[in-house]
């Protein structure tokens, strides 16, 4: 029951996405958008009124933590503290807002870091730089993302500040451990990785480009690894940012996620995988082209029987993002739990 449920709820954002890439406007960046094997970049404006179009000033990394981009309302998200004999800020209370998930298809790998990591609540948290900072640290999750859908949420769980604090992927070819004794932005420093870093820039190649806003304590960032459609996709506070990479085909790939500030942390609060079959496109293919207005339930021509009878991937593509029919869906699942 629990795993269904998890699922539902997770690619019903997934499948959010996919409606507002659909209706996002794109945005033509330089020329090296070719370069990095881009067909296009898309944004939504469901996160930010800012028109990137025209605000493309760089930005730059803070030494004040970031706040005002929390996920949730708590006033523990805006609350930090300096330590100055840690030389570094901490958060004064948790949230644990937006961490509905039991189940988890992987944490981050004990085996796969830098040496200023340290792991907690079953590997799935990773505090970076536990005294002090002296360069950059990185982790990579435990799971190989190769064929299928992969749709993962990643929880700012300290205050967010310094060169960089960043989400991505990578192959395994990425040294994690390369650039301990030296801050900078590590993942998409090389071609076998992208990063989002919390200024907002995309960085692939050694290069980088604004591609949303900035994210703090408190926001939670989602990825999509699409390996049929070779996508990579992120999420900013469960509303679709727009599609950073694609042509992804034929690789496979680690989550990652990389710090440089001192006493700062990461959650992994949501992580989950679905095969890519003819359900699972056709149902995206229609939460395209259905109206985001209307529950789409009702105009469906669906099969006598439960209407979540084929799987709950599959159902929510057919609902609009939304609490309410969100709660519906959950429902409905249940029901058909009960019947089988």
């Amino acid at each position: 029951m629990s795993r269904r449920s998890r699922n539902s709820r997770a690619w019903r954002y997934v499948w959010g996405g996919i409606r507002q890439d659909a209706d996002a406007r794109a945005l033509v960046l330089a020329s090296e958008s070719e370069e990095w094997g881009y067909g296009r970049l898309e944004f939504s404006d469901s996160d930010s009124e800012t028109d990137f179009s025209t605000a493309m000033v760089p930005p730059v990394p803070s030494a004040v933590p970031v706040t005002g981009e929390s996920y949730c309302g708590c006033d523990s998200q805006a609350e930090t503290s300096y330590n100055p004999r840690l030389r570094g800020f901490h958060q004064v209370k948790d949230c644990h807002c937006g961490e509905e998930d039991q189940e988890f298809d992987w944490g981050w790998d004990s085996n796969s870091r830098s040496t200023a990591t340290l792991l907690s609540c079953d590997n799935r948290k990773v505090n970076f730089h536990s005294e002090y900072s002296c360069g950059t640290a990185a982790i990579r999750g435990s799971k190989e993302l190769a064929e299928g859908q992969h749709f993962w949420e990643i929880k700012m769980t300290s205050p967010v500040y310094g060169t960089d604090m960043m989400v991505g992927i990578g192959t395994c070819d990425v040294n994690l451990d390369k650039y301990r004794h030296t801050f900078c932005s590590l993942l998409g420093k090389d071609t076998d990785s992208w990063g989002l870093s919390y200024t907002g820039l995309l960085h692939h190649k050694g290069e980088k480009m604004n591609f949303s806003t900035r994210f703090g304590q408190g926001s939670i960032i989602g990825v999509h690894l699409d390996t049929w459609h070779g996508t990579l996709t992120f999420f900013k506070n469960r509303k679709c940012i727009g599609v950073a990479a694609t042509e992804l085909q034929n690789k496979r790939f680690y989550p990652m996620a990389c710090s440089t500030a001192a006493k700062s942390s990461m959650k992994v609060i949501r992580s989950c995988s679905a095969p890519t079959s003819l359900l699972y496109l056709c149902c995206a293919r229609l939460r395209q082209l259905l109206p985001d207005c209307i529950d789409n339930l009702d105009v469906l021509p669906l099969a006598p029987g439960p209407p979540f009878a084929c799987g709950p991937q599959s159902g929510a593509a057919l609902l609009r993002s939304s609490p309410t029919h969100a709660q519906t869906f959950r429902t409905h699942v249940g029901l058909v739990e009960e019947q089988v």
